[in-house]
Protein backbone atom coordinates (compact mmCIF):
# COMPACT_ATOMS: atom_id res chain seq x y z
CA UNK A 1 0.00 0.00 0.00
CA UNK A 2 1.42 3.55 -0.95
CA UNK A 3 2.32 5.90 1.93
CA UNK A 4 2.10 9.62 1.71
CA UNK A 5 3.36 12.83 3.77
CA UNK A 6 1.58 15.27 5.26
CA UNK A 7 2.42 17.68 2.35
CA UNK A 8 0.83 15.06 0.02
CA UNK A 9 -1.59 14.45 2.30
CA UNK A 10 -2.74 18.21 2.50
CA UNK A 11 -2.60 18.13 -1.53
CA UNK A 12 -5.02 14.86 -1.95
CA UNK A 13 -7.79 16.54 0.96
CA UNK A 14 -7.87 19.68 1.02
CA UNK A 15 -6.84 19.76 5.08
CA UNK A 16 -4.26 22.46 5.84
CA UNK A 17 -1.02 20.37 7.70
CA UNK A 18 -2.79 22.72 10.95
CA UNK A 19 -5.58 20.85 10.66
CA UNK A 20 -4.36 17.37 10.54
CA UNK A 21 -2.41 17.94 13.15
CA UNK A 22 -5.41 19.31 15.52
CA UNK A 23 -7.22 16.52 14.21
CA UNK A 24 -4.56 13.79 15.46
CA UNK A 25 -4.43 15.58 18.72
CA UNK A 26 -8.07 15.85 19.59
CA UNK A 27 -8.48 11.92 18.20
CA UNK A 28 -10.54 12.56 14.66
CA UNK A 29 -7.30 10.70 13.21
CA UNK A 30 -5.96 7.52 15.34
CA UNK A 31 -2.84 5.72 15.22
CA UNK A 32 -1.15 7.43 12.10
CA UNK A 33 2.00 5.54 11.29
CA UNK A 34 5.76 6.96 11.91
CA UNK A 35 8.89 7.28 10.10
CA UNK A 36 11.85 6.17 12.47
CA UNK A 37 12.54 10.03 12.14
CA UNK A 38 9.06 10.90 13.86
CA UNK A 39 7.17 12.17 10.72
CA UNK A 40 4.07 11.31 10.40
CA UNK A 41 3.26 8.88 7.22
CA UNK A 42 -0.20 8.21 6.32
CA UNK A 43 -1.67 5.15 3.43
CA UNK A 44 -4.88 5.29 1.52
CA UNK A 45 -6.94 4.11 4.85
CA UNK A 46 -6.41 7.70 6.22
CA UNK A 47 -7.03 9.04 2.65
CA UNK A 48 -10.67 7.56 2.82
CA UNK A 49 -11.15 8.73 6.54
CA UNK A 50 -10.14 11.99 5.50
CA UNK A 51 -12.93 11.99 2.77
CA UNK A 52 -15.48 11.21 5.87
CA UNK A 53 -14.21 13.92 7.98
CA UNK A 54 -14.10 16.25 5.11
CA UNK A 55 -18.01 15.41 4.27
CA UNK A 56 -19.11 15.63 8.23
CA UNK A 57 -16.96 19.02 8.47
CA UNK A 58 -18.31 20.31 5.04
CA UNK A 59 -21.95 19.62 5.89
CA UNK A 60 -21.58 21.57 8.75
CA UNK A 61 -21.09 18.18 11.67
CA UNK A 62 -19.98 20.06 14.71
CA UNK A 63 -16.53 18.99 16.50
CA UNK A 64 -17.40 17.46 19.21
CA UNK A 65 -19.86 15.12 17.22
CA UNK A 66 -17.02 13.94 14.95
CA UNK A 67 -15.07 12.92 17.83
CA UNK A 68 -18.08 11.09 18.96
CA UNK A 69 -18.30 9.11 15.64
CA UNK A 70 -14.72 9.00 15.51
CA UNK A 71 -14.53 7.25 19.15
CA UNK A 72 -17.91 5.14 17.71
CA UNK A 73 -15.97 4.10 14.45
CA UNK A 74 -13.57 2.32 17.01
CA UNK A 75 -15.62 -0.24 18.73
CA UNK A 76 -17.25 -2.60 16.46
CA UNK A 77 -19.82 -3.38 18.62
CA UNK A 78 -21.49 0.72 17.78
CA UNK A 79 -23.10 0.31 14.61
CA UNK A 80 -26.40 1.26 15.42
CA UNK A 81 -24.88 3.93 17.28
CA UNK A 82 -23.44 5.10 14.28
CA UNK A 83 -26.61 4.68 11.83
CA UNK A 84 -28.88 7.00 14.86
CA UNK A 85 -25.33 9.70 14.98
CA UNK A 86 -25.64 9.91 10.92
CA UNK A 87 -29.20 9.26 10.64
CA UNK A 88 -29.30 12.54 12.87
CA UNK A 89 -26.81 14.35 11.43
CA UNK A 90 -28.37 13.92 7.77
CA UNK A 91 -31.97 14.91 9.09
CA UNK A 92 -30.10 18.15 10.23
CA UNK A 93 -28.87 18.41 6.26
CA UNK A 94 -32.39 18.31 5.47
CA UNK A 95 -33.62 21.14 7.90
CA UNK A 96 -31.16 23.19 6.56
CA UNK A 97 -31.84 22.32 2.82
CA UNK A 98 -35.20 23.51 3.39
CA UNK A 99 -34.06 26.72 4.86
CA UNK A 100 -31.57 27.25 2.26
CA UNK A 101 -34.67 26.87 -0.50
CA UNK A 102 -36.75 28.98 1.53
CA UNK A 103 -33.88 32.07 1.61
CA UNK A 104 -33.22 31.05 -2.13
CA UNK A 105 -36.84 31.40 -3.37
CA UNK A 106 -36.80 34.78 -1.38
CA UNK A 107 -33.96 35.80 -3.54
CA UNK A 108 -35.26 34.67 -6.47
CA UNK A 109 -38.09 37.52 -5.64
CA UNK A 110 -36.21 40.37 -4.86
CA UNK A 111 -34.50 39.53 -8.03
CA UNK A 112 -37.66 39.63 -9.63
CA UNK A 113 -39.07 42.63 -8.51
CA UNK A 114 -35.77 44.35 -9.18
CA UNK A 115 -35.93 43.18 -13.11
CA UNK A 116 -39.28 44.25 -13.24
CA UNK A 117 -38.45 47.80 -12.22
CA UNK A 118 -35.54 48.21 -14.99
CA UNK A 119 -37.78 46.92 -17.14
CA UNK A 120 -39.95 49.04 -16.75
CA UNK A 121 -37.81 51.73 -16.49
CA UNK A 122 -36.89 52.02 -12.83
CA UNK A 123 -37.78 54.84 -10.38
CA UNK A 124 -36.51 57.70 -11.03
Amino acid sequence: MPTYSPGEIADKTGFSLDTLRYYERIGLLDDIARTPGGQRIFDDDDIAWLGILRCLRDTGMPIAQMRRYADLTRDERTLRERVELLEEHDREIGRRLEELAAQREHIRGKIRYYRSLDAAGGPE
